[in-house]
């Protein structure tokens, strides 16, 4: 077998086994949560009878033992039937394609730039080591990695939109406009000030690791070599430092897609931004348990394929990495 079909191979029974788990766990725990779906179905006014509550729980499969909901359940996803939503009376994946692009739109600007934005200042600092520019920008960084998502989106929201008006106060698209009279500018200005929020803790850590690559990279015999040659601070972060300090750069930027994820949660229900993770606190809340299953694989999904994305890319920015993973499988 080829050492690329070993690579796909590997891959697949990984993400098979991931998703394994990952629907049993998320199973168990919405079965053990103490929100009962057929009463938030019904309602906080609930004025039905016992009959009719039994009637709502056999229609979803609720009365049904939890093995029983469980292989249901899978064997419909097997087979692509991901169940019906019961908060929009909508097919699960019809609700998750929908929510999936405000969530990526929004994750993927917020993702480019903490990458962009954390390299680059991660550079500066180190090759500006103890000046006070590497002194404001470290002291930012550090206070913006211990400060909660939610925290910095409410204050964000208090002051660019409450305050300043700036920004709007949340949505996806402007309220009471129709969806064909949207414009890509009204998008863009409602998803500037949550991305923003959502990248600035990915910002800090790319930071700080990358400046402290770029430090090793200063302070290494090549580093010293090049001074020697003449090279400037400027030609040897170019033509050296780089290719050195990016290999830790995109481990950590894609390491990070399960902490971004985890932060759009909270900035989206900040916002009321319409995306994945508003549709998984709304669907915890209320007890739909088809699309709650239906945005976890999907999550599951979005963070495995960014890791495999990631050990692709470290063997194309460093073939050492390439060769000893062929050498081992081999």
């Amino acid at each position: 077998m080829s050492a690329q079909a070993r690579f796909i191979v590997k891959n697949a029974v990984r993400m098979v086994t991931l998703l394994f788990a990952v629907s049993v766990i998320s199973f168990t725990l919405a079965n053990l949560a103490p929100i009962d779906p057929v009463s938030a179905y019904a309602g906080s006014e609930n004025h039905l009878s016992q009959e009719q509550l039994d009637a709502i729980a056999a229609h979803w499969g609720f009365d049904q033992p939890p093995v029983t909901r469980y292989f249901n359940w899978i064997g419909g996803v097997l087979t692509g039937d991901w169940g019906v939503s019961v908060m929009y009376q909508r097919p699960v994946l019809d609700v998750i394609a929908e929510r999936a692009l405000t969530s990526l739109a929004l994750m993927g600007t917020a993702w480019v730039l903490s990458g962009v934005l954390g390299f680059a200042l991660g550079v500066l600092c180190g090759m500006r080591q103890g000046t006070w520019t590497d002194r404001l920008v470290k002291g930012f960084c550090l206070v913006l990695s211990a400060a909660p998502t939610f925290w910095l989106a409410l204050l964000a929201l208090v002051f660019f939109s409450v305050q300043l008006g700036w920004f709007p106060m949340g949505l996806a698209a402007p309220s009471g406009v129709v969806a064909s009279e949207v414009t890509l500018l009204d998008r863009l200005w409602h998803l500037f000030l949550p991305a923003l929020v959502l990248s600035v803790t990915g910002i800090a850590n790319i930071t700080l690791q990358t400046r402290e690559k770029t430090i090793e990279a200063r302070e290494s015999d090549y580093a010293l070599f090049a001074r020697a040659r003449g090279e400037s601070a400027g030609q040897f972060a170019r033509r050296h430092a780089l290719r050195n300090i990016a290999l830790p750069a995109v481990t950590l930027q894609f390491a990070s897609i399960s902490e971004l994820f985890g932060g759009s949660v909270l900035a989206e229900q900040v916002f009321s931004y319409p995306g994945l993770g508003n549709a998984a606190v709304q669907s915890a809340l209320n007890g739909d348990i088809p699309l709650l299953l239906g945005v976890a694989l999907v999550s599951a999904l979005f963070v495995f394929f960014g890791n495999l994305i990631a050990n692709v890319l470290y063997g194309v920015v460093d073939p050492r990495i390439r060769q000893g993973s062929e050498a081992v499988d081999g």
